[in-house]
């Protein structure tokens, strides 16, 4: 980030449910956009704003529903959730089952570079969502839809936290978290709306 470049005021929608219990990162599933009492309520929370997402389908379609006459920028493949690897599409018990009992274990209790096989670590998904979001630091608002894992590590960041405790905050579908994403590298937790 420039130093003394304003702050970016970012609120992050998490898409639509996609009614999966399996570990989804990079699995293309639609989200279900059928409630859409709640889309114009989460539509009408948000400013007038330019509106970027992951460029998976759970995200796309969300940003599509909520976006009303906004910008839209292109997708950004950065915005993405984890990618699980060999975990990908599989429940916690499956991975158990076919990684070996607390294969998992590190990789939620302990953060960071820990990663499931040919998957991302909690720090190289932050890297890739910190060079998305400084890309994006000449609006002073911008919507943001992405996902639960990027939502956590933003937060995470905002609240000085460790990414261990971060995993236990709920980042419901459809919820709104807004931050301050300031100067060197300064991001401040700000709210959420459920």
């Amino acid at each position: 980030m420039a130093e003394g470049r304003a702050v970016t005021r970012l609120w992050l929608v998490r898409h639509g449910p996609t009614r999966t219990k399996a570990m989804i990162g990079h699995t293309d599933r639609p989200a279900d956009l059928s409630d859409r009492a709640a889309l114009r309520r989460l539509s009408e929370a948000l400013p007038d704003a330019p509106v970027v997402s992951s460029d998976l389908r759970r995200a796309l379609g969300t940003a599509d529903a909520i976006r009303g006459d906004r910008p839209r920028l292109p997708p950004d493949p950065r915005l993405r959730e984890f990618h699980y690897g060999a975990w990908e599409g599989l429940t916690f018990a499956q991975i158990e089952a076919a990684h070996g009992e607390g294969s998992a274990r590190p990789f939620f209790e302990t953060p960071g570079d820990h990663r499931p096989p040919g998957g991302e670590s909690w720090n190289d998904v932050a890297a890739r969502v910190v060079a998305a979001l400084d890309d994006h630091a000449d609006h002073r608002e911008l919507i943001v839809v992405c996902h639960f894992g990027v939502i956590l590590i933003l937060y995470a960041r905002a609240a000085g936290i460790a990414p261990e405790d971060a995993l236990s905050r709920p980042v419901e579908p459809l919820s709104l978290t807004r931050l301050d994403w300031g100067a060197r590298g300064g991001v401040h937790f700000v709210g959420e709306t459920p």
